[in-house]
């Protein structure tokens, strides 16, 4: 089902898509190239996606990396998925970031993801 209200169900600027997935820029990116992945089907959080749509965007994650590799040699990627507003879903729709990382984009890269979240980088080293 496709929710008419929910805003990654009625995008239509994909940059790639397959049968069961999409995958377009974030809005709010956090590296250049940031893009998000994301089911055509309305599922609201990853857990809630079928393995034959998680393989789907399995698929597109690879095939947006090889275009991301191409046109911005990145040195390294995070990939995040975010599941229920206390981890930080803003949009309750599935989806994956893939997130370029470069070089010196941060001072140091230990701890990766950590780096986007100020309250974790405190606490790193930490278990």
């Amino acid at each position: 089902m496709i929710k008419p209200d929910c805003i990654f169900c009625t995008k239509d600027d994909v940059l790639l898509e397959n049968d069961l997935a999409k995958a377009f820029w974030d809005l709010h990116p956090v590296r250049k190239g940031h893009l998000l992945v994301v089911p055509k089907q309305h599922y609201a959080t990853y857990f809630d996606v079928p393995a034959a749509t998680r393989v789907a965007m399995d698929q597109l994650v690879d095939q947006a990396k090889a275009y991301l590799d191409q046109r911005y040699q990145p040195a390294g990627y995070n990939l995040g998925i975010n599941v229920g507003a206390a981890a930080g879903q803003t949009v309750m729709h599935a989806h994956i970031h893939l997130i370029p990382r470069y070089t010196g984009d941060v001072k140091d890269p230990r701890g990766g993801i950590r780096k986007m979240i100020p309250a974790a980088v405190r606490r790193l080293g930490r278990h």
